[in-house]
């Protein structure tokens, strides 16, 4: 805001700088969250796109009087912020929207009475007997439009595209948005060439129609890509499931158990490191194959309910940042989000406490867009009491062991799908015959890795394709 309210440039940039500098010495992990780069992203747009944009805009003759010059400046902040945030969506997201430079133009004239009518009532709301049911309706008038904006503008197909923007893509990107913004408006200065008025248009549509192309590959556009790729691992008698979200690190949960040859599945899967490794609970068939793991591939955070002391130094020692997880906290990769729903903080005691594993299982609730996993590791819905809701795809618990409750808990998550992590001839028996029977009279398709090898779940926008991985 200090860089934005300041005059000169120099004086905003310098201003910027401090605020990156204050917020990097407070956590330098922070470099790496997304939000934090598209915020700086942003505001380095405005300073470098709005003058520009403002000179464009107000020659127009639409934008002159009062109502016409505020909205050519709330268009030109909107512009400019979307031009530059574009390629680090695209970088890290694997997507790039056609409609958020329109969306936000429509919504612009509701966006700031919404905001000062929401923080008047915020403020009004310290006065006892205060009537602020009028101020709410009116403010409700301008968000129900802001939402409606929304729905119109992310419902066609064609609102999102799939893109494979690499680094180099990214910074060919952020050259081009530069050429468009400095370059060519001095050389036209110095050349004493008069630009039409849509010049400034044409240079942001060509910058966003390079951003469509697949500048890490052969220059075509890029096909639709898998927006969310799930790879229940065939680990024998255990659990390793990959979630591969697009633009964002792998996340892997569980391991399996040890001598499965976890290292090598993971290289044929293209992966290289992991933004997570999470671990259900502490049991050879979930974490047995954790030191292969560890000493070959990279792993940025160790993500668990209840670990032993061995265990935690070991990730540490590899460099994983570690994560506690109890019900109500979360794991956000990407447009992946991970919900702990199981088990309360107060079931949590050190490891080795007298408490059956199984009934402090880490269950998430694995969710990328519209899309809903539910991972249910060991905990049967007898041990772990479980309501998430509609779910596609179930996660069998403990590798399809009898479970009493099970229909009840179909019955309340719906699931299209249901998968099964096994080996093949194990001395459990499982999958249990009356599990199988439960989820055949339910009828879920199931699939098994003792039987399909490697299930993999291609979800894409508004689809979900299913199959053994062969």
């Amino acid at each position: 805001m200090l860089a934005l309210l300041v005059g000169r440039r120099s004086s905003r940039l310098y201003a910027l700088a401090v605020a990156a500098v204050v917020t990097l010495a407070i956590d330098p992990g922070i470099g790496a969250d997304v939000g934090w780069q598209l915020s700086f992203a942003a505001v380095l747009g405005i300073l470098a796109l709005a003058q520009p944009l403002r000179r464009w805009l107000t020659s127009r003759r639409g934008a002159r009087g009062p109502l016409g010059r505020m909205l050519a400046e709330g268009a030109e902040m909107t512009i400019a912020a979307t031009v530059a945030t574009a390629p680090l969506i695209a970088f890290h997201f694997g997507e790039l929207s056609t409609t958020t430079l329109v969306a936000n133009l429509l919504a612009l004239p509701a966006v700031a009475p919404a905001m000062w009518l929401g923080m008047l009532a915020a403020a009004g709301g310290q006065v006892p007997g205060l009537p602020l049911e009028p101020l709410n309706q009116l403010n409700a008038l301008l968000l129900a439009y802001i939402a409606q904006v929304a729905s119109w503008c992310g419902r066609p197909d064609w609102a999102l595209l799939h893109v494979r923007l690499g680094l180099t893509g990214m910074i060919a990107a952020y050259l081009v948005i530069a050429f468009a913004a400095v370059l060519v408006p001095s050389l036209v200065r110095r050349c004493g060439i008069v630009l039409p008025g849509r010049s400034l248009a044409a240079m942001v549509l060509a910058t966003l129609a390079l951003l469509l192309a697949d500048l890490g590959g052969d220059g075509r556009r890029a096909a639709p890509a898998v927006g969310l790729r799930v790879t229940f691992l065939d680990v024998g008698q255990g659990d390793a499931i990959l979630l591969q979200p697009a633009g964002a690190a792998p996340v892997l949960v569980d391991v399996g158990p040890p001598g499965a040859g976890l290292a090598e599945k993971l290289a044929a899967a293209g992966v290289e490191r992991l933004g997570a490794v999470v671990v259900t609970h502490d049991q050879s068939d979930h974490v047995g194959g954790i030191e292969e793991l560890l000493g070959r591939v990279a792993v940025e955070r160790f993500v668990y309910a209840a670990a032993s002391r061995e265990l935690r130094a070991a990730a540490a020692a590899a460099g994983a940042a570690p994560l506690r997880l109890a019900a109500g906290g979360a794991l956000r990769v990407g447009r992946l989000h991970l919900d702990a729903i199981w088990p309360p903080r107060e079931l949590l005691g050190e490891p080795g406490a007298a408490l059956d594993p199984n009934q402090r299982s880490l269950v998430l609730l694995a969710r990328w867009r519209d899309f809903s996993l539910l991972l249910s590791a060991d905990a049967e819905s007898e041990v772990a009491p479980l309501d998430p809701g509609p779910v596609d795809v179930l996660k069998v618990a403990h590798h399809g062991s009898e479970d009493a409750g099970l229909d009840a808990l179909l019955g309340r998550i719906d699931p299209a799908l249901a998968v099964i992590s096994v080996g093949d001839g194990n001395a459990y028996g499982h999958p249990a015959p009356a599990t199988l029977a439960t989820l055949a009279a339910r009828d879920v398709r199931t699939l098994r890795t003792d039987r399909d090898g490697a299930v993999v779940l291609d979800v894409r926008r508004g689809s979900i394709e299913a199959g053994p991985s062969g």
